[in-house]
């Protein structure tokens, strides 16, 4: 099988890569493009005779095209992901998220109906209604970007009822692990204890999170890409926890063996009603369909999470003085 995957050199996309380049896969892996030939975490994989890595942009559809010939399967995971700057940029969000994703679509279309798992995110749901949050849960665009994936969600789906395209929407709730990030919780955490801090810079602690260790995410994209009743539906991936941001600060410090403590910086709290205070999963429909479930449990993956990001190495490539957008 030839594997494409979009946004390969970000968080998920580069563990995504790994794991299929493991399962024997060949992989053509999109780097966005950028005039200093960094092909972000892909640097991280040695050199393999079954990885190809290209540069380019989803936005352009001519090249989407190009990228999609002689591919098997796409994971589609190019995106704008960070919250707060799509308050600042709302546009490059539709034109990222929502036009990357048609380009996409169009162009496995275009080159004999390629599968396609195109990556949605639990931002979509909003603050639960009811939990767990099963796949049926109304869509709530509490940020630009999560309007954004609520766009590109539907875009991709419709082409699966338009024009038979077999599609999937891969639905991760929080996924964390190393690699991740500074913008997200868990790395921001982490970060700013291992580099000495006592008085961690953080935002809202109260709203809960139902987190999935990456390696987990990556096996759920693989067994619904593996799986044909997956086809025309949307399937979360998440582990039936939830726990709150106070509560994983206090995780981290425990397992750190650090007794700092934390300040809530205003800028780092969303607008009242952008803030998405509750996600729990619902993850009965991919272990149904696949036969799926979380190998990691909370605490284990947070060990292996803090020592990546506590090895020097790893740790000089995060600015914890900053807050990132």
């Amino acid at each position: 099988m030839k594997a494409l995957v979009t946004g390969a050199d970000g968080f998920i996309g580069s563990h995504l890569t790994e794991l299929l380049l493991e399962k024997g896969y060949q992989v053509r892996a999109l780097s966005y493009y950028n005039s200093f030939n960094f092909q972000g975490w892909l640097e991280e994989i040695p050199i393999n005779k079954n990885l190809e890595i290209v540069s380019g942009d989803v936005r352009d559809p001519h090249f989407c095209k190009e990228i999609v010939k002689g591919i098997d399967i796409v994971f589609h995971l190019a995106a704008l992901i960070a919250i707060p700057y799509s308050y600042l940029a709302p546009d490059s969000y539709v034109d990222t998220n929502i036009k990357g994703t048609l380009n996409i679509c169009q162009a496995a279309k275009e080159n004999g109906n390629v599968r396609v798992i195109h990556t949605s995110t639990s931002e979509v749901y909003g603050t639960a209604q009811y939990v767990p949050i099963d796949e049926k849960h109304p869509k709530q665009p509490q940020s630009p970007y999560s309007a954004s994936k609520i766009g590109a969600d539907a875009m991709a789906m419709s082409f699966y009822n338009a024009f038979n395209l077999p599609i999937t929407i891969a639905r991760p709730f929080n996924t964390y692990g190393p690699r991740q990030s500074a913008r997200a919780i868990i790395p921001t955490i982490i970060t700013q204890i291992a580099n000495g801090y006592n008085e961690i810079k953080v935002g809202d602690l109260s709203p809960t999170r139902d987190f999935s260790f990456v390696k987990d995410t990556c096996r759920g994209f693989l067994s619904i890409a593996e799986s044909k009743l997956t086809i025309g539906k949307e399937v979360n991936i998440s582990t039936n926890f939830e726990i709150s941001m106070a509560d994983t600060f206090d995780l981290i410090k425990e397992l750190m063996g650090k007794d700092v403590t934390f300040i809530c910086e205003e800028n780092r709290v969303r607008p009242q009603n952008s803030e998405v205070f509750r996600l729990f999963g619902d993850n009965r429909l991919i272990k149904t369909l696949t036969g799926w479930k979380p190998e990691y449990n909370f605490k284990q993956g947070l060990g292996e999470t803090i020592e990546w990001f506590s090895n020097p190495k790893n740790l000089k490539k995060y600015k914890s003085n900053l807050y990132n957008l």
